[in-house]
């Protein structure tokens, strides 16, 4: 990364975090308890699942594509871990060892039928979203699979922190995902063929193939979201997860990640989710319904495309 480019990035995270500092001194100011150790934990333990879905979204995002079918992913892999422990008596170790296979395939379709069969990504995965849930439904017979104590470890509270080994895990895994955005050839390359696909394509590199890679990541991250949200919940919920799709874009558009490809921050995908996790929290204890929070949180998305689109037009 250039000089140029790391001022830029620095500048931007910069941004982002005045903001999320300015909305958590709003909500405080505003409304009683809302600035306390259990509000923060809360906010912490209630994202790992949009983070990774969010990482995801990101790097399909930069390479210039989206990815409509990780709520839906979500729902399906906590469908089939539900049953796979409720049915078949599997332990938590095995089936969350297995499910991540489901996102994977589904990734490897998503990548396979827009890059080789020249189909807009929107239109491949809006399929699969419906296909995904439609499994989902069918597998469970539309009924929530509570598991309970087995898988709730996942997203427990360690006393000794106050945070649980999910939002541990998120953690590792955006900082792991920033570099390999920015210190890797793959990252580069990802950056590359959403800046300009075809001088990608005459210096030697296949942009169809890094695309396939770049769904099957997304689709991983979808399935062990659901693996998180399962222990969250404490039950394979074939209905759960719907529109987590939408605010993953939104967080990535919020953290500076542009909708025509080139350009993009895992780190600041990151402070994108914060920054919804924190409205949307301080909405909920100011008693908004889910409806004003949609809104507001709609709202704030669009101003965030808008002013990628102004940016891109500099």
């Amino acid at each position: 990364m250039s000089r140029s480019s790391l001022r830029t990035s620095l500048g931007n995270a910069a941004g982002l975090l005045v903001v999320l500092v300015v909305l958590t001194a709003a909500f405080s100011l505003s409304l009683d308890r809302f600035l306390t150790a259990a509000t923060l934990q809360s906010i912490l333990n209630q994202i790992p699942a949009l983070t990774f879905v969010s990482v995801g979204m990101t790097f399909v995002l930069i390479t210039g594509g989206i990815d409509l079918s990780v709520g839906s992913l979500i729902a399906l892999t906590s469908a089939s871990l539900g049953m796979l422990m409720v049915k078949h008596q599997w332990s938590f170790a095995a089936a969350g060892l297995l499910v991540p296979g489901i996102g994977l395939l589904a990734g490897l379709l998503n990548g396979l039928i827009s890059s080789y069969g020249r189909i807009p990504s929107f239109i491949v995965t809006l399929g699969m979203l419906q296909a995904a849930r439609g499994v989902a439904l069918l597998i469970t017979g539309s009924r929530v699979q509570f598991i309970g104590a087995p898988v709730e470890s996942l997203s427990r509270p360690l006393a000794a922190i106050g945070v649980s080994p999910a939002f541990l895990l998120s953690a590792v895994f955006m900082l792991l995902s920033q570099g390999l955005l920015t210190r890797t050839v793959f990252g580069r390359h990802c950056i590359a063929v959403g800046a300009n696909e075809q001088a990608l394509r005459l210096s030697g590199v296949q942009p169809a193939r890094l695309k396939i890679c770049v769904f099957l990541f997304s689709g991983l991250c979808a399935s062990i979201a659901g693996v998180i949200e399962t222990s969250r919940i404490s039950s394979g919920d074939p209905g759960g997860a719907r529109g987590l799709e939408l605010l993953a874009i939104a967080a990535a558009v919020i953290g500076g990640t542009s909708l025509s490809g080139g350009r993009g921050s895992v780190l600041q995908t990151f402070l994108g989710v914060l920054i919804i996790s924190v409205l949307q929290t301080g909405l909920a204890h100011a008693g908004a319904g889910e409806g004003v929070r949609y809104i507001i949180t709609g709202s704030v998305t669009v101003v965030a495309v808008a002013f990628d689109s102004w940016k891109n037009r500099q």
